[in-house]
């Protein structure tokens, strides 16, 4: 037995959605861990970039748990099991890389990417768009910047960063114009309009997008709490230059540190 504690595991798992094992673990379907899911794939997000490697290993357990919790569910309804999971994704890492397990020859990490995406394009037969298989579930940011890579791929590309920047400039016009109109759904289409040219070019200059709102947040965050930190009157009571004072001495505080 190689794996031990894996195939503990799994054998857990069966006994907790058992007749004889645990309530809640008994009622649980799909859906209902569907938050489990994310939540878990989120904290441990937040271990690798906090680079905590001690919480990292915890949290992978927490996604796996999730992994082996759905497989047994759908071992209960006859649907597949743990295996098939791992066997189906075996297959597919030996398919999507015949450089390594086959006679092809692929020398850069590019190359690598394009032709995994080319085999999962024949994989992948039903799919009738380019942007098909776009996942729902995930962030909007996320979705804008996978359908603006895809689209990329076949040619679909502003000729300049300038043309680009020149591009959401004008969305920022039209927003303004939406504003005068004072029609809300117009200013939400126009809103995005910004947004997802905003993501284009930060693909562009080949920035995560995502990433780079990861790390806005986390820094408004540390500021804002630096000035409840070092505030001398609630903050309500603050007028808006004051605040401007106070957000600037915060900076200049965390730049000490």
């Amino acid at each position: 037995m190689k794996y031990p504690e894996l195939e503990k595991l799994v054998d857990i798992i069966a006994v907790l959605r058992s007749e004889s094992g645990c309530p809640w673990d008994r009622e649980q379907t799909h859906k209902t861990l569907r938050p489990n899911m994310l939540e878990e794939a989120y904290e441990a997000v937040d271990a690798i970039d906090d680079n905590d490697i001690p919480n990292l290993r915890e949290e992978l357990g927490d996604v796996l748990l999730q992994v082996v919790l759905h497989a047994q569910i759908a071992k209960d309804n006859g649907e597949f099991d743990i295996e098939d999971v791992a066997k189906e994704l075996s297959t597919k890492l030996i398919h999507r890389h015949p450089h390594v397990f086959g006679h092809e020859k692929i020398d850069s990490p590019e190359e690598v990417l394009e032709n995994w995406d080319k085999l999962k394009k024949e994989e992948k037969t039903y799919r009738k768009s380019i942007l098909d298989g776009i996942s729902r579930a995930q962030s909007a940011l996320m979705s804008a910047q996978k359908i603006s890579k895809k689209a990329v791929k076949v040619g679909f590309e502003w000729k300049s960063a300038e043309d680009l920047k020149e591009c959401i400039c004008s969305e920022y016009r039209e927003f303004e114009e939406a504003v005068q109109s004072g029609n809300a759904d117009l200013m939400e289409d126009e809103m995005g309009d910004i947004l997802f040219a905003t993501v284009n070019l930060a693909r562009w200059y080949k920035i995560d997008a995502e990433q780079a709102l990861l790390r806005a947040n986390k820094k408004f965050i540390k500021r804002f709490k630096k000035m409840e930190e070092i505030k001398t009157k609630p903050l309500e009571e603050y007028s808006y230059d004051e605040f401007n004072d106070l957000w600037k001495s915060a900076k200049i505080e965390l730049n000490k540190q």
